[in-house]
């Protein structure tokens, strides 16, 4: 049974990763809210709180609804850690959108990687959604770690690792993507955990079950 549930894994994975070359491209993608894809199929398990979660939604549409018009900015929000990419004109430009983060309600700290240089082509926004789905399906695939504690980003085949994972998730992860064709260089923005911690929010196992002893 384990076999065949990783098998479905990495399309699924690949699945998620489309949708987000879908949004890149100006389409719409399925919202996961919870662990769960509103309107879909797919159940995964999630190392935030439901309330972070929400949280850290209301923390991107606030800021790129203030962002709007200053550049080509990103927000991804993970546990209320905020990374900003893409590009703007200016360092004043730059300081001014961390500066416009920093006051967004709930956020705990803004990691800056926004980069001075003139907006990113389309083909080159189409390249890193690629490059966000193979690294996402090589998490899948890898047997000795959890897919399910990463958030990857992608900008000009820079690969952005977000998360809450140990100090080991982190390591192996990052040795697995470095080797992955157009991962330029691997950034970690990651707020690690220990091994007890993790421990903890693993589902607890279910209970074995034993069968009833026949009559007489």
């Amino acid at each position: 049974m384990t076999t065949n549930l990783k098998s479905l894994a990495r399309p699924i994975a690949v699945v998620l990763a489309t949708s987000g070359l879908a949004l890149a491209l100006g389409g719409c993608a399925p919202l996961l809210l919870g662990g769960a894809m509103v309107g879909g199929g797919m159940v995964a398990t999630d190392r935030r709180t439901s309330g972070a979660q929400l949280e850290d939604e209301g923390i991107e549409l606030r800021s790129n609804s203030r962002l709007s018009g200053k550049g080509h900015i990103n927000v991804t929000s993970y546990n209320r850690q905020v990374l900003l990419t893409g590009e703007v004109a200016s360092e004043l430009d730059k300081k001014q959108a961390e500066d416009i983060v920093r006051k967004v309600e709930n956020v705990r700290t803004v990691v800056n990687e926004l980069s001075l240089a003139g907006v990113s082509s389309l083909s080159q926004r189409s390249s890193d959604a690629l490059v966000t789905a193979r690294v996402k399906a090589a998490l899948v695939d890898a047997q000795d770690i959890s897919s399910n504690g990463f958030k990857i980003v992608t900008e000009r085949g820079v690969v952005y690792m977000m998360g809450r994972v140990t100090q080991g998730e982190a390591r192996r992860a990052t040795e697995l993507i470095r080797g992955i064709s157009g991962v330029q260089r691997v950034v970690r923005v990651l707020e690690l955990i220990t091994d007890e911690e993790l421990k903890s929010m693993l589902p607890a196992p279910a209970p074995a079950m034993v069968e009833p002893k026949p009559a007489g």
